[in-house]
């Protein structure tokens, strides 16, 4: 005999499917055998986010029987997801229901607010899953945090699974994103972040499993750079970069869009929704792809301008949050933002330093790099990051405190190789070395040769600019040199701020 199943709404009638409280229903579910609460029960539980779970038992009479009751917890310091209340018979069960459930969605909302969310601010668990190292996938899940902050997102937890590598349809697999879904339920978060870009058919089997907000790392910094876009070529290429990334991702193409074919027969009244957003977004991408090449001839029309003047020009390029800004001000004595947060940059700005001979140059500052750059920023954003081919000298800005400093070096390198612009001379400059001991600053700059400097102690730039004199002379000479002066025999180091 098959098991009945009975979903009851409380009395409100009403569905609560916000994250952050019950759904309002709750599960009774009868069986022949005096047996508790399943596993399954409890998870389904969890992932419903039900009011109630019960197992009811029918007796060799046909009588109501044993009755098994479960119910979420508020979140709390032992992680504990639910609790299992002690079995009565049904005729002496004395819980009056609908005063339970208001008590105990009050506690959950009490307990919710205990953590640290500002108001309107957004909150999220972040996943990483890859068949990368341990290691190495928390180096990552640290960096995705910092880019959650600069996106004013609330960082309630995090977890790492190592998975092998090649497509699978929910990335983690059906079982462990379903307690990664149920983790992000219980602590509140409006939110789930994963640190690997999904593909199309990712995000869509996986939206059909919840409720909850799902992004990955590419739509997380979209999103900031939509934030930190001022000048009208910013916003048009952040726009375009949107649109490129949700293009493939509208839901529902298959077989009934195949069937459109387009063109002929398919436009009109009878052209479904679906097709008429992608035909207005392709219509836009052209649109905006125009307005791209108009910013190019002027960004042509500028540079023929400063190579009428003859002013070499020195690009300042590294991961971002490096402090490119900071030493751009502290150089030409300039005040461009300089927040501490990632991709506080995305507009280039150009600025003259003057060298103590009188020697002039134009010193530019453009969006910063982080590895795995998502595809359609580069598309968006390569008229803004082809500036940088005008450069007469690459300066290249390290965090040297930064805890992978290999891997962000590498990351820029791939990108200005992608660009085409590897082949022009670098100087390597380590920034932040205050936060780091004397006797490492100097083993760092030994090893990299590079010029340690700390931008917020403009005393230790005075090496730095001495260098780039220099090798600004030699370039115009004709005679560059690739490495710090030979009255300099090790790199010029910055002392503690």
């Amino acid at each position: 005999m098959g098991t009945e199943m009975v979903l009851s709404p409380t009395t409100q009638a009403k569905f609560r499917t916000g994250p952050r409280s019950l759904r309002g229903l709750r599960l009774i579910r009868t069986q022949l055998q005096d047996r508790p609460l399943s596993q399954e029960d409890l998870t389904d539980l969890a992932y419903l986010r039900l009011d109630l779970m019960g197992v009811l038992s029918v007796d060799s009479d046909g009588l109501p029987g044993n009755l098994y009751l479960a119910h979420l917890l508020p979140p709390n310091g032992s992680g504990q997801l639910c609790t299992i209340l002690k079995p009565t018979s049904f005729q002496q069960c004395q819980i009056e229901f609908d005063r339970f459930i208001e008590e105990l969605e009050a506690d959950i909302q009490q307990a919710l607010k205990h953590h640290a969310v500002g108001e309107k601010q957004e909150s999220a668990m972040l996943v990483s899953a890859s068949s990368r190292g341990r290691a190495e996938q928390e180096d990552r899940l640290a960096e995705l945090a910092e880019l959650a902050d600069s996106a004013e997102v609330t960082v309630v937890d995090k977890m790492v699974q190592r998975i092998p590598a090649g497509h699978q349809r929910y990335l983690l697999g059906s079982g462990k994103l379903k307690e990664v879904l149920i983790q992000t339920l219980h602590k509140g978060a409006d939110m789930l972040i994963f640190d690997q870009t999904l593909s199309p058919a990712q995000a869509r089997a996986i939206s059909e499993m919840t409720d909850i907000k799902v992004i990955d790392r590419t739509q997380l910094i979209l999103d900031i750079f939509a934030r930190r876009a001022h000048s009208r070529e910013g916003k048009v290429q952040v726009e375009l970069a949107q649109l490129r990334y949700l293009l493939p991702r509208l839901s529902g193409h298959g077989t009934q869009l195949s069937r459109l074919g387009g063109g002929i027969g398919s436009r009109g009244p009878g052209e479904t929704k679906l097709e008429t957003d992608r035909r207005r977004i392709h219509d836009r991408i052209t649109h905006l792809e125009r307005e791209i090449k108009d910013f190019a001839r002027h960004q042509d029309q500028r540079r023929a301008r400063r190579e009428r003047q003859g002013l070499p020009v020195l690009s300042l390029v590294g991961y971002t949050n490096a402090g490119k800004s900071t030493l751009l001000n502290v150089l030409t004595k300039s005040q461009v933002s300089t927040e501490n947060r990632v991709f506080e940059t995305l507009d280039t700005t150009s600025r003259r330093l003057r060298f103590p001979e009188d020697r002039e140059v134009i010193v530019t500052d453009t969006v910063g790099f982080i590895r795995d750059l998502p595809q359609e920023l580069v598309g968006a954003f390569r008229t803004t990051l082809e500036e940088l081919n005008e450069a007469d000298l690459l300066l290249h800005v390290v965090d040297a405190s930064a805890p992978d400093i290999d891997a962000q070096m590498k990351a820029v390198l791939d990108i200005l190789q992608e660009l085409g612009l590897a082949q022009i001379p670098q100087v390597l400059i380590f920034n932040k070395c205050d936060r780091l001991p004397a006797q490492q600053t100097e083993a760092l700059c030994r090893r990299y040769q590079a010029i340690g400097i700390s931008a917020l102690n403009p005393a230790t730039v005075k090496p730095l600019i001495e260098h780039l004199a220099t090798r600004v002379h030699a370039m115009m000479s004709g005679q560059d040199i690739a490495h710090p002066p030979s009255d300099h025999p090790e790199p010029a180091l910055a002392s503690p701020v």
